[in-house]
């Protein structure tokens, strides 16, 4: 078993206006109806709210305080703004207390400010990503992760993704400069039940040891693996055939694709 550090933690509690009990599913719908197995239990955790559009621009502010966040991967830095204002961002690689950071397109080029990416200079990493202007930052937000800017041509910045893929965005769209911290979240090792279920993950049962009144892979004489395609307990194969739809709207955005193959354009 192999546990994080939490070596860099400055602060044990969130601040309480910024946090919302998260409420828990079971993996039920309004119905109470499972709709989604193997959810449930697990320890309470507080939904912090993370500023993702960081629409202050032009203010400086103040990293006081580094956080552990249940809900993500990654670290959080708790941010004073010159107002007295308190915000949250996700921990960039190397953030320290005491650290000021900015925001928007007069902002310096340094790690943890938010800006353009018509500003960024081409090679930064990058992470924090937004698709559309002003919505706020949605891709690359796990821990350790980073985009590269690749590009800026005709209003519009070539952008690698953690996955490979090569997409074009919009220059007018924001990133925040450095990689995610808390890298070494991916040398975590569960290492026992316990620790899953803390999670909120509940067991599931193999589908080949069901019966087949419960499963189409279920049933036998003896033990079977093997000679039947893999599917859903409801039928729908699990393998063979692509999920992602022919004409999605946005692959007119994606140049490379993850497995690098050139996106043909329609």
């Amino acid at each position: 078993m192999k546990v994080s550090s939490f070596s860099e933690i400055t602060k044990t509690k969130p601040e309480k206006r910024l946090v919302k009990t998260k409420k828990k599913t079971g993996g039920r719908n309004s119905y109470g109806r499972i709709t989604a197995r193997g959810i449930g239990g697990g320890h309470k955790q507080k939904i912090r709210n993370v500023d993702f559009k960081r629409n202050k621009h032009g203010m400086s502010a103040k990293v006081i305080a580094i956080e552990y966040d249940p809900c993500r991967s990654a670290r959080l830095a708790l941010l004073q703004y010159e107002d007295g204002e308190k915000r949250y961002m996700i921990a960039v690689d190397g953030l320290e207390v005491g650290t000021s950071v900015m925001s928007g397109p007069e902002a310096p080029v340094e790690n943890g400010n938010f800006l353009p990416l018509a500003k960024i200079p081409t090679g930064s990493e990058i992470h924090n990503l937004e698709m559309s202007p002003g919505r706020g930052g949605q891709m690359v937000r796990s821990a350790g992760t980073s985009a590269a800017l690749m590009a800026l041509a005709d209003g519009y910045a070539q952008v690698k993704l953690p996955s490979g893929e090569i997409r074009k965005i919009n220059e007018k769209c924001f990133a925040t400069m450095g990689t995610v911290g808390n890298a070494d979240h991916e040398k975590v090792v569960v290492g026992k039940a316990g620790r899953t279920r803390n999670k909120g993950k509940r067991p599931i049962t193999r589908a080949v040891a069901k019966n087949p009144v419960d499963h189409p892979m279920g049933g036998g004489e003896g033990r079977t693996s093997g000679g039947g395609h893999p599917m859903s307990p409801w039928g729908v194969l699990a393998k063979g055939f692509k999920t992602r739809p022919k004409y999605k709207p946005s692959n007119r955005w994606i140049v490379v694709r993850r497995d690098g193959r050139p996106m043909k354009q329609k």
